[in-house]
């Protein structure tokens, strides 16, 4: 007999984790709280991605659609962009990254001069060292310790561990490379892929830069596509979808997980559960008592940053827009100060704007640009509201930045606006943090849980569980908790 497993939350993590148990055998049931699927990943308006937008390490799905059966580059059409990403200081100061290192050394050398074109060399086989050594022991491993870091290395992995420098932080290791203030902040904007400072992350997160020369890749249709590929293939492995169904406790029975009871007052029963949330819902009681004892509290001060973003269709004229593009901020330690230490919103924000229609196959209107432009915010929004004169401070401050970089921006409707209260609503006991805690310290990235809880039957899946934040993260999460089940024999008789 099948064993019957729910998967609460319908986002990357669940999606990926509900897929292999699928395949495994398992009658799968996926409940979404919200009427659709794809959790942080996520579309509003015409169509705009108003998620993650950077896809890397396409060998995760290469490797999640294999194992069941399917091919993912006929499942989800992508190509690999050229340009990573353009990034501006003002309107004469701008500089691309390239998928091609020695064009991008020859672009740092142009914009910066020789020795920092050199710095960049050694940065780059720095990140790549980093990544090689992490990828198998940390990555793909079921919550490593230093300890078990180390033993699943081996003696040849030894060396390159010792190299590692956890102790030092982003910031600090960027100066070894680079004399160039500004080449500092857009490598160090890497830590922020994790919702960290760089002035607190450890340099371990240089890595970032290896996975993005390895391969950006652009989604044709857009990256709600990954989630409407995996709901495709759910289906098609008999696994039950369904939307807007809140989950409201998690049963348990003889000291182990039986099934969940719905808002609406269904039950459905369980051999095991995976909860695709942030993991502090469940000690925050939002899944029940017993559910909440499976969780250790986490403190409002370890919670990674939030965002305010801007979801519109615009015209635009003056930037040479790329799919990815960032306008710096003058002072680039104020604005991390400004959301860690102050938890305010920065007074000059660094600004990220995603044209989902440049570099693509696809352009919605002509001459017109779906955007979604980011800045980085506290994780406030269970204890601070966000009202309309502060968003509009907000507004006139992101479009005034833009416009001092050369960009002017002309909507053509008006924009979605999310901020860290409303992210807190979508995501409930996160304050908004979007990438689960922050990851600051050297033992920052050890403190993120895993897989498996106390609660016998319950795992945890998503971007804010190990091994971290973003959209091929979040899917080996969702895998962990797979092999984890499997490996507790949860799905086999007793």
């Amino acid at each position: 007999m099948a064993k019957r497993v729910t998967v609460i939350g319908g986002g990357i993590g669940g999606l990926v984790a509900a897929l292999d148990l699928a395949v495994a055998g398992c009658e799968v049931t996926v409940l979404e709280r919200q009427p659709t699927l794809g959790g942080k990943l996520r579309v509003l308006g015409p169509g705009i991605d108003s998620g993650p937008t950077v896809f890397t390490m396409r060998w995760v799905f290469d490797d999640v659609f294999a194992a069941a059966g399917a091919s993912f580059a006929e499942r989800v059409p992508l190509h690999r962009a050229n340009v990573l990403a353009r990034h501006a200081w003002g309107p004469d100061q701008r500089l691309d990254l390239f998928a091609d290192l020695d064009e991008t050394a020859d672009a740092i050398g142009d914009f910066a001069g020789a020795a920092e074109a050199r710095g960049f060399r050694d940065f780059s086989a720095r990140a790549r060292q980093i990544y090689q050594t992490l990828e198998k022991p940390f990555l793909r491993a079921q919550l490593p310790t230093p300890l078990s870091l180390a033993r699943n290395a081996g003696f040849s992995g030894l060396a390159g561990l010792l190299r590692l420098s956890p102790f030092d932080t982003m910031s600090a290791a960027l100066a070894k490379y680079f004399a160039d203030p500004r080449l500092r902040q857009l490598f160090g904007r890497y830590a922020t892929y994790c919702g960290s400072s760089p002035y607190l992350a450890p340099a371990t997160l240089m890595l970032v830069a290896h996975v993005e020369r390895d391969g950006v890749w652009l989604v044709q249709g857009g990256m709600y596509r990954l989630v409407a590929a995996l709901g495709e293939m759910l289906v098609e492995k008999a696994a039950r979808i369904r939307t807007a169904m809140e989950v409201e406790r998690i049963e348990v029975s003889s000291g182990r997980v039986s099934g969940v009871i719905c808002a609406c007052g269904e039950r459905i029963a369980a051999d095991a559960v995976v909860v695709n949330a942030d993991p502090a819902s469940l000690p925050a009681g939002f899944f029940g008592p017993d559910a909440a004892r499976a969780g250790k509290p986490q403190p409002a001060r370890a919670r990674s940053q939030s965002a305010i973003t801007w979801a519109l269709p615009a015209v635009t004229d003056g930037f040479p827009l790329s799919r990815h593009n960032v306008f710096f901020s003058a002072d680039y330690r104020t604005e991390f100060d400004d959301v860690f230490a102050r938890g305010q919103t920065p007074a000059s924000p660094t600004i990220y704007v995603c044209a989902q229609d440049r570099d693509s196959d696809v352009v919605a209107t002509p001459g017109q640009d779906r955007l979604l432009c980011l800045i980085n915010a506290p994780a406030n929004g269970d204890r601070t509201s966000y009202p309309e004169a502060e968003i509009e401070r907000c507004t006139k401050n992101l479009f005034s930045r833009l416009s001092e970089c050369g960009l002017q921006v002309h909507p053509t409707e008006a924009a979605i606006v999310t901020t860290p209260d409303r992210f807190d609503r979508l995501f409930p006991a996160t304050g908004g943090a979007l990438y689960g805690q922050a990851v600051h310290g050297s033992m920052a990235t050890f403190r993120r849980p895993g897989a498996r809880t106390r609660l016998p039957g319950l795992y945890l899946a998503g971007g804010a569980t190990h091994p971290g934040a973003g959209v091929p993260m979040a899917a080996l999460s969702g895998r962990l908790a797979a092999a984890q089940m499997i490996a507790d024999g949860v799905l086999t008789k007793r």
